[in-house]
């Protein structure tokens, strides 16, 4: 299966953006805290830049805890502050102005030396990739429903400004995806977690793709759920198992593949396996090999 998904409205989103550029003090880039690394767009870092960024790791309450530390770790290391969030339930939200004000308090010094003696509000760009909530966090900060949101991604398809009391000012984008994936597991992680619509995807890839990276870096998660004594290495045996577990079945009692993989699919984007990061920053050694 080759993902490949770049509505016309991304291309033009990117356009936008960099025109937009210079009217901002600071990037928000908004990414994924399970897929950190897969979920970073590549025409981010050349369409921004040397903009100051700050990283918010969103739906940090569905991935590990300890990987997320250690990407908190990894963009540090890079010169780049990075906080752990949860836009939908308003976790961590204090600290993104704070952090903004950290980061740009060398502007704020310039300005004070000409005579400005209090600043005007920061103004931020949000980027991310669809789905990864950015409508959900500036209806959090502004404290009210001002940017449409869903868990269909694509939604925001325009550029809007949004106050955000008197401290900040935010510019939403459009989701921004690259048109094709090079390395073709990025698309299966981004798929995995509901950033490329389901219509154009195979389920059972991607269920496949669950079930062995679960055995590859949760076992027990998976042995739990699915009542396993051992995971078995013939795939056929695994989703018979869960079929049979779960009543996935067709006619005469025998198991339904494409239900199996319905389940699997949906149970991962769910939490029914516990905090899950599908990738560590040790990833990146194997990919930049």
């Amino acid at each position: 299966m080759t993902i490949q998904w770049f509505p016309g409205h991304m291309a033009k989103a990117r356009r936008e953006v960099t025109e937009k550029l210079k009217l901002v003090d600071i990037i928000f880039e908004l990414l994924d805290a399970r897929i950190p690394l897969s979920s970073r767009n590549p025409m981010i870092d050349e369409i921004t830049q040397h903009k100051p960024r700050l990283v918010l790791l969103n739906k940090a309450d569905m991935a590990d805890v300890r990987i997320t530390n250690e990407w908190i770790k990894y963009f540090a290391e890079k010169g780049i502050k990075a906080l752990p969030i949860n836009s939908h339930a308003g976790e961590g939200m204090q600290s993104i102005v704070s952090a903004a004000k950290e980061i740009l308090q060398e502007k704020f010094d310039r300005m004070k030396a000409k005579g400005i003696v209090k600043p005007r509000a920061i103004r931020a760009m949000i980027v991310g990739i669809p789905n990864v909530g950015k409508s959900t966090l500036i209806n959090r900060l502004a404290k009210k429903n001002i940017a449409k949101t869903g868990n269909t991604p694509g939604v925001t398809k325009a550029q809007q400004w949004i106050k955000v009391g008197k401290e900040l000012e935010l510019l939403d984008t459009p989701g921004i995806l690259w048109p094709k994936f090079e390395d073709q597991e990025v698309g299966l992680k981004l798929a995995v977690t509901g950033a490329i619509k389901d219509t154009i995807l195979n389920l059972e890839q991607l269920a496949v793709y669950s079930l062995r990276m679960l055995e590859k870096r949760y076992p027990k998660s998976l042995e739990e759920r699915y009542k396993l004594k051992e995971i078995p290495d013939d795939l056929v045996q695994l989703y018979e198992h869960i079929g049979k577990l779960r009543g996935c079945l067709a006619s005469g009692g025998l198991v339904d593949y494409d239900k199996v993989s319905e389940l699997v699919v949906r149970e991962m984007r769910s939490e029914k396996f516990g905090r899950v990061s599908l990738e560590s920053p040790s990833d990146i050694l194997i990919v930049e090999e």
